[in-house]
């Protein structure tokens, strides 16, 4: 059975797939305050008036926006165009990626790390799951009482919405509606979501972080504004509890995975799931998107990685190499790699275009719950259940690996770890790592439960 198993994931890791990132929209914007500066000086030394600089496109995102020959069609799959305040967070990303520390194993990050306290024995409530918003203002933590807390991790506090006789006074013409809209008057530090039936097991920001996606126990899904703090939307299509709930990094689908064996396609627009994901032979435990939003990464407890075709539902390839439950997967920016780790303590890379083994990691010495990017795609971060953060250098790891020979018809040698490639481990006190996430600038944020 194991040959057969075998030799089907072989003919499957064949099918081609689409690795390249789709194009990203030019988006231009006027030059930024110190050039005006600039130019205000030398008005003031030479005694003309200041030339206007051009607008300009920043160069974070260059290689995106040129045609990527392994890119789908770009529409291959519907996608939602970008609204102004989406191309306004954009800019405000591209600005802040101008100032990020450029990471090398001499230069690593710093770590800021959040410890939640009462959230175990004999409090007798759990923290199961942690997320951090994309622009890393917002923490959600999920937990065993059916709420979700989130904090502000930014000056600006967390506000509500004005009453309805209020917002009908607001001109919905002016370029700062949305801010008007808030109330002032509201202000606080933290928010707590009630509507869930079960612990709360998985979370997902919206890339515009205006939304929040919850999966709990009680089998549901259930969508959150982050404007109003209310629930939006209840989703019913699992019949066993809901691990874990991911968005698209373009928004506007979602998966889902359960203890039903199956993982699920949805849009926020639809009460229905649009695609099953069947082919796992136990839970699904974790969900993640590629980049280009083509394709969904499960894994599951039957040791598994499945790679699966949004636009079909069909699985495009089949990774065996994990010893137990794997919990978390993560795929690097470029698209062409895909991170995963677990229960057996390892942290493995796969190459999709081949279906290969590239790398096995290990360093941990616990359940690995955390996987993490630097924004310039260099440096590696993992954490779990040995309290502890661990960086690797992602960048001469990959450097390391032969892939112009790696060909479809032998496997490369998987590599290990060595001196150079794991570069630091952090320990906390005693307390657990349950989420961690790069910033715009390359600091690293975390946060566990103390225990």
């Amino acid at each position: 059975m194991d040959s057969l198993d075998s030799s089907q994931s072989r003919n499957l890791n064949k099918t081609r797939i689409y690795i390249g990132l789709l194009k990203e929209p030019d988006i231009v914007f006027p030059a930024m305050d110190d050039d005006n500066d600039d130019n205000a000086e030398a008005a003031g030394e030479g005694g003309e008036k200041p030339r206007k600089k051009k607008s300009k496109k920043d160069n974070f995102l260059s290689k995106r926006s040129r045609n990527d020959p392994n890119a789908p069609p770009p529409n291959r799959i519907p996608l939602p165009e970008l609204r102004d305040s989406e191309k306004m967070d954009k800019l405000q990303a591209m600005r802040e990626s101008a100032k990020r520390l450029k990471l090398s194993s001499e230069t690593l990050p710093s770590i800021c790390f959040y410890t939640l306290l009462n959230a175990s024995v004999p409090n007798n409530i759990a923290v199961h799951c942690v997320e951090i918003s994309e622009d890393s203002a917002l923490l959600a933590a999920g937990l065993s009482d059916s709420t979700i807390k989130v904090w502000s991790l930014t000056p600006n506090k967390l506000k509500a919405m004005k009453s309805a006789a209020e917002l009908e006074l607001i001109d919905r013409e002016v370029e700062d509606v949305l801010t008007r809209m808030m109330d002032d008057k509201s202000t606080t530090d933290l928010k707590v979501l009630h509507g869930h039936s079960g612990p709360i097991y998985g979370l997902s920001f919206s890339p515009d972080r205006t939304l929040l996606l919850s999966a709990s126990e009680d089998a549901t899904i259930r969508l959150w504004s982050m404007q109003t703090w209310t629930n939006i939307c209840c989703y019913k299509g699992h019949c066993f509890p809901v691990w874990d709930v991911a968005f698209s990094p373009h928004g506007y689908y979602f998966a889902s995975a359960g203890h039903d064996k199956t993982a699920r396609l949805w849009s926020t627009d639809s009460h229905q799931p649009l695609r099953f994901f069947v082919g796992h032979d136990s839970d699904v435990d974790c969900v993640q998107f590629h980049p280009n939003s083509n394709y969904v990464a499960t894994g599951s407890t039957d040791k598994s990685i499945r790679l699966w075709d949004v636009l079909n539902g069909q699985c495009v390839r089949h990774f065996t190499g994990h010893e137990a439950r794997v919990h978390v997967l993560i795929f690097t920016a470029c698209g062409r790699f895909l991170l995963s780790s677990g229960e057996d303590k390892k942290v493995l890379m796969w190459d999709l275009p081949h279906g290969y083994l590239l790398a096995s990691l290990s360093g941990h010495v616990d359940t690995v719950y955390s996987l993490s990017l630097s924004r310039d795609g260099v440096m590696l971060a993992s954490g779990g259940a040995d309290d502890s953060i661990t960086l690797w250098d992602l960048a001469r790891l990959i450097d390391e690996t032969e892939l112009d020979d790696i060909a479809a018809s032998s496997a490369p040698p998987v590599k290990t770890q060595n001196d150079a490639i794991l570069l630091k481990t952090f320990h906390t006190k005693s307390t657990n790592v349950l989420a961690i996430h790069f910033t715009r600038r390359n600091l690293v944020l975390a946060a566990g439960v103390f225990h």
